[in-house]
Formats: C-alpha cells, structure tokens, sequence
C-alpha cells in the first residue's frame, strides 16, 4: 500500500540549497550563511545533511562554514530559488520502499525564472546519495510547501494554492483531489480557506499557517492583536480548524502559535515572519525565531507539542527577507530512502 509519511517519522537525510553570491540573497549573503551554518551544524547532530551548491569553488567555501562535514553529501546543480522545500523530490512510501516524486515547478505560478529548479531532480537523480533509485516524472505542479500529511492519508492544504489558476489552470478541486489520491494516496483532502501571510508570494502555502505535529495535533499561525491585518482571516482560520476532524472523527487537538511583531524589507514591505514554518528532523524540532518576544512563546508550546524532542531556536530574520523560513529551504526523506 502505498504512502505519503508524516515529517515526524524517521528520516535519513535533509536537503538543502546553500545560498551564492550571484543569488537573490546577494545584499545580505553574510547574514544568511550565518543562519545556513546553523541549520546546517544542528542537522548533522541527527542525520546526514545534503547540500545543493554550485560548483566545487562553492562547495570548498561551505566547508569552512560547517562543522560535520563528514555527515554531509554535496551535490552540484544550479538552481533559480534555494526553497528547495517547493522544487525537491515528494517521497512515497510502499512496503517500507521509498520512492521520489519529481512533480513539475513553475516559480510559484509563474511568478519567477525555474527552469533550473525544475530540473533540479533530474540532477539528484544521478548524483550520490539518490542514484540508482526509483523516481518518477508527474505531469502536475505541486510544491512540498503547499501540502501537509499525517502519514495516514490525510493531507491538509489550501484552496488559495493548490487552486489558483496560475497552478494547474482548467482542473477542478475533485481534479486536484484525484491527482493527490493517484499520486500520493490521499484519501481524503481537508482545504482550508486563507488568504497569504502579508509578503508570502505563494499564494498562501499551507506550511506558513498550519501543520500537522501528530495524527491528531495541528499547530497554526494565530492572532490576538485585532489592530492587526492578519487578525480577521487567522480567526476565520482557526474556526475552521476547530470544524476539522480526524480520521476518527475526533476534533483536532489545536496549538496556536502567535505572530511575531512585523518585519519590515528596505522598501517598507511587510515579510511573511511566522513560527508554523518549523521543521521537524530525527528527535528535534528546529522552529525559526526573529528577535521577538513571541520566540519564548512558540518555542514553549511546541515543546509541549514535542515532549520527547529537542527544541531548537534557529534565528531565521534574515531569511524571511527572501519571503520564506525554515521549513521552506529544507526537505526531509524518509527513513529508507
């Protein structure tokens, strides 16, 4: 029977991009390796690590930024974006066999340049550690940040996304259910209605507002400030969280995870900073903080949610000036892969 794991389950390695100098984070590429070096270092302290860099001019400069080189893999492809979250392999599981889904990109709705993103798997493919692995071409476009999976069949997402016409123009949402039932053994689909985080250019990707953390656990982005822009549509969120059911007809236990104060890029945009952009590795959850008082707070209530897990602050502002975080710059595989 075929599968699409939950992030809690063991897993074997993390995918990531590292960002260059010619790349979209070039005005402050100092700050954002210094927050790469992290993720990077707190990852190899679970499982391998796998980097995504340029050349071997770029991998060399790398590993003067890591410690644990020896549980990195690196492969070298170009990419367009380094949300390699949205551009990686999806892995199904059947009978304990991991195989990889390459679904097609297309910057997000068109919005940027991908033809490298969009060829990205084709190049792990046959780079060490994926060679000689079962993958497979889908003629759908699906980002891993637009879908959440309880390992058992559910898969929670939004209407504004995986619905838009500048996805998969032209197919209904039973259409987009029978392509999440065919490919990745959903059955059953659960959409939320929410508009994007100010600043999120995804069309409302379902990682920067809610998460599955158990079968039976959902952590979402909240709002208690009503001066707030986010505040009526996140309470509109959470009403219809609170409606959710669980494949045994329960309702969902509900862990609200309250915004940061806004961040601000040079031009006075506000950027999507959020805390349901965690990302959830062997016996550790790395959640994203900004320098806000509301950090203690995500951090202590995921910790709840993770009682058997480290908990681990990994400072994210300067990412977010690329208009993702955390999760959105990592892929996890399973265990078997």
């Amino acid at each position: 029977m075929n599968r699409f794991p939950a992030e809690w389950e063991k897993q074997s390695a993390v995918l990531i991009a590292w960002p260059h100098a010619t790349g979209d984070f070039s005005n402050r590429l100092e700050s954002v390796e210094q927050s790469y070096s992290i993720i990077a270092d707190t990852i190899t302290q679970y499982q391998r690590l796998i980097i995504v860099c340029r050349d071997e001019q770029h991998q060399k400069h790398i590993e003067t930024l890591v410690s644990h080189r020896e549980d990195i893999d690196f492969i070298h492809a170009p990419v367009n974006d380094i949300w390699v979250r949205d551009t990686a392999f999806l892995s199904l599981e059947k009978d304990g066999v991991i195989s990889h889904l390459n679904f097609k990109f297309n910057g997000w709705g068109e919005k940027y340049n991908h033809a490298d993103d969009n060829a990205l798997n084709h190049k792990l493919a046959n780079a060490k550690p994926f060679k000689g692995k079962s993958h497979h071409d889908i003629d759908f476009i699906l980002e891993g940040g637009s879908i959440e999976s309880d390992g058992l069949g559910t898969i929670l997402t939004t209407r504004q996304c995986l619905l838009n016409p500048n996805r998969n123009n032209g197919l209904s949402q039973q259409d987009i259910e029978q392509q999440l039932a065919k490919h990745l053994a959903a059955k059953r689909v659960l959409w939320i209605d929410q508009a994007n985080l100010s600043g999120d250019d995804t069309d409302a990707h379902i990682d920067t507002l809610a998460r599955f953390c158990s079968a039976n656990t959902i952590a979402y982005t909240s709002c208690d400030d009503t001066q707030d822009s986010h505040y009526d549509s996140l309470k509109i969120m959470e009403m219809q969280l609170q409606v959710l059911r669980t494949q045994r007809d329960e309702p969902y236990n509900l862990v609200a995870l309250p915004l940061p104060k806004a961040i601000f890029d040079e031009e006075g945009e506000q950027l999507p900073a959020n805390y349901a952009n965690f990302l959830i590795v062997n016996h550790a959850v790395l959640v994203p903080v900004y320098g806000d008082d509301n950090d203690a707070v995500a951090l202590e209530r995921l910790g709840k949610v993770f009682p058997t897990h480290h908990i681990i602050a990994i400072p994210c502002r300067p990412l977010v000036h690329q208009y993702g975080s955390l999760h959105c710059m990592t892929m996890q595989f399973p265990e078997g892969y």
